[in-house]
C-alpha cells in the first residue's frame, strides 16, 4: 500500500512513517521541509497520485483560535479536494479527545477539521487521542525558564504515540471506518508531575511552578474535560514506562 503522510516530519509523523516502513508499505511524506504546501492543493495533487491512503497528522504551534481554524480548514480542505482529484480512496486523520466539546485555541482548529470530516458522504476515518506522553517534552522545550519551570495545571491521560501510529497503520489498512473509538493511555496524570519527572530524567531538574492556562482552553484541561470518556479503547505503557525507555 502507498501511505501517504501529511505532517510526516513532525512528533507523530516520523512515529507514523515508521509503522509505515516496518509494515512494509510505500510511504510519501507531505510536509513543508520536504518541499510540499499543504496549502496549495495544486502542488498536492501531482504527489498523491498512486496513493492508497493519506494519513493527516499535521499540526500548528499556533494557539490563536483564527489562526488554528485557518490552518486546520485549509490544509484539510486541501488534502481532501486533492485527494479526490488523485483517486485516493481513504483519508485518515488525528483528532484530539475533547476538541468539539472545548472548540478553543488550537482546539477549535481540530474541531473546524473533525466537521469537515464529518460532512463527508464517506471514505475516512477519524480518531480522537488523548494528549501524548511526548508532550511533556513539549512543554519542557516551550516553557522552561532556566532553573525554573512552569508547565500547565492539567489533567490528562496521556499515551505513547507509537501506540497512536500503530492504531493509524491499522485504521490505513482497514478501509475508512468514519469515527472510530477514542484511544487513550491506561492511567490519568497530572502534567506538572509528568514535567517534573522528564526535567528529572534528562538531568535538569528544576522547580516546577504549576500554572492556569486561562479561557475555556484552560478550564478544559483542569476540569477533566480531556480525559478518555465511556467507550474508549486504553492502551498500556505508562508515562513512567516510556519515560524510563527514552534516551536523555
Amino acid at each position: 500500500m502507498k501511505i501517504a503522510v501529511a505532517g510526516g516530519t513532525g512528533t507523530i509523523g516520523q512515529l507514523v512513517v515508521a509503522a509505515a516502513d516496518e509494515a512494509g508499505h510505500e510511504t510519501v511524506v507531505l510536509a513543508r521541509s520536504t518541499g510540499t504546501d499543504l496549502r496549495d492543493a495544486r502542488e498536492l495533487e501531482p504527489k498523491l497520485r498512486g496513493v492508497d491512503t493519506v494519513i493527516d497528522v499535521t499540526s500548528t504551534g499556533t494557539m490563536s483560535t483564527a489562526r488554528a481554524v485557518e490552518f486546520f480548514g485549509t490544509v484539510t480542505s486541501n488534502l481532501l479536494r486533492a485527494g479526490r482529484a488523485a483517486g485516493v480512496g481513504h483519508h485518515v486523520a488525528l483528532s484530539i479527545v475533547g476538541a468539539l466539546e472545548v472548540n478553543a485555541s488550537y482546539y477549535a482548529g481540530k474541531a473546524a477539521q473533525e466537521r469537515m470530516l464529518l460532512s463527508q458522504p464517506g471514505g475516512y476515518s477519524l480518531l480522537r487521542t488523548t494528549q501524548f506522553h511526548e508532550f511533556a517534552a513539549q512543554m519542557v522545550q516551550r516553557m522552561g525558564r532556566g532553573p525554573v519551570q512552569l508547565a500547565p495545571i492539567m489533567l490528562s491521560q496521556p499515551i505513547a504515540g507509537t501506540e497512536v501510529a500503530d492504531e493509524l497503520i491499522r485504521l490505513a489498512e482497514s478501509g475508512p471506518e468514519g469515527e472510530v473509538a477514542d484511544l487513550a493511555g491506561p492511567r490519568e496524570e497530572k502534567m506538572p508531575r509528568m514535567v517534573k519527572a522528564y526535567r528529572e530524567a534528562s538531568g535538569s531538574p528544576a522547580r516546577v511552578l504549576a500554572v492556569p492556562v486561562p479561557g475555556a482552553m484552560g478550564k478544559a484541561m483542569r476540569d477533566g474535560s480531556l480525559l478518555a470518556g465511556q467507550g474508549a479503547r486504553l492502551r498500556t505503557l505508562t508515562f513512567d514506562d516510556w519515560l524510563a525507555g527514552q534516551q536523555h
